[in-house]
């Protein structure tokens, strides 16, 4: 008797165990849907979990913004000092500015390549068929825009007025096709070097300098500037940087790639720089539509 109860509890061992088994494999099969018992063991199990999720959650968001309030107390010490060093340079600035004005009336100069008065502009229509060529804006003659004024944004020279109306103004950019375009512009450094732009390298996206001194050394990551020289644009202004230096055609000069500043496929917002200069007779030169050699 005691023998025959043992093997029933054998029995019943192996049973459970194959019932066990053909359940585990049941529920490891590819299903679209759980059965009753699994989603009852789940919903206990996803339950008891946000039980104990939430706390924990709650406690690591603790830690969270006290790790944020110390990084916020760290980074405003880093900003301050910036302001700091921001409110110096400002003042820097103004000391030279101020020097600067007391030069010029010692020397009696009135006028600057760089000066210019800045308009206003936003850019209301582009045609799609000359999409890196131009863009019209919304000042015109009565606001004072005049032809060959130059049109910048705030990273740098995008081009010149090309045609006015009262209410409107179209801007030919530098990435134009046109090969009359040409930009006076010089090399910025120790020592000025100056050159031409003249044409844009579709496939590059880049403008190109040409007409410098083959003997004169120009390296990649300067940046390009306007010159003033050319009687239209201010003297200052940033075009872009060089990417590139090689040689032209006929190895006589060098040519620079020029990476625009200025993104020509996103613009918004616009500066007319309303120039004034002294023409050679001395009277106020912003209305003149003087030789344009090097800037046509």
């Amino acid at each position: 008797m005691p023998q025959f109860f043992s093997n029933k509890r054998l029995i019943l061992l192996l049973v459970g165990v194959i019932f066990l088994v053909a359940l585990i494999s049941f529920t490891l099969r590819d299903r679209d849907h759980a059965s009753l018992p699994e989603q009852i063991i789940k919903d206990v199990v996803g339950f008891g979990q946000s039980i104990f999720s939430k706390p924990t959650q709650y406690i690591t968001g603790v830690f969270d913004n006290v790790d944020s309030l110390l990084n916020t107390y760290e980074e405003n010490k880093r900003l301050k000092s910036r302001l700091e060093e921001f409110a110096k340079l400002q003042a820097d600035v103004n000391d030279l500015a101020s020097e600067n004005t007391r030069l010029r009336e010692i020397v009696d100069k009135k006028d600057d390549l760089r000066d210019y008065e800045p308009i206003q502009a936003t850019v209301i229509a582009r045609n799609p068929d000359q999409w890196e060529e131009k863009v019209i804006l919304d000042r015109g003659t009565v606001h004072g825009v005049k032809k060959n004024m130059a049109v910048i944004t705030a990273q740098g020279l995008i081009g010149k007025i090309k045609l006015t109306t009262p209410l409107t103004s179209t801007v030919e950019l530098l990435s134009t096709q046109d090969p009359n375009y040409r930009v006076s512009a010089m090399v910025a450094g120790q020592n000025e070097v100056f050159g031409l732009i003249e044409g844009y390298d579709e496939k590059r996206k880049e403008l190109i300098l040409k007409r410098i001194d083959s003997n004169i050394k120009i390296e990649k990551g300067q940046k390009i500037m306007s010159s003033g020289l050319g009687g239209i644009f201010p003297k200052g202004l940033l075009i872009g940087e060089i990417t590139e230096v090689t040689t032209d055609d006929f190895g006589l000069t060098k040519l620079a790639y020029v990476k625009p500043a200025a993104e020509f496929a996103l613009l918004d917002h616009v500066m007319i720089a309303k120039r004034s200069m002294v023409t050679i007779d001395g009277t106020d030169g912003e209305d003149s539509t003087t030789k344009e050699e090097d800037e046509s």
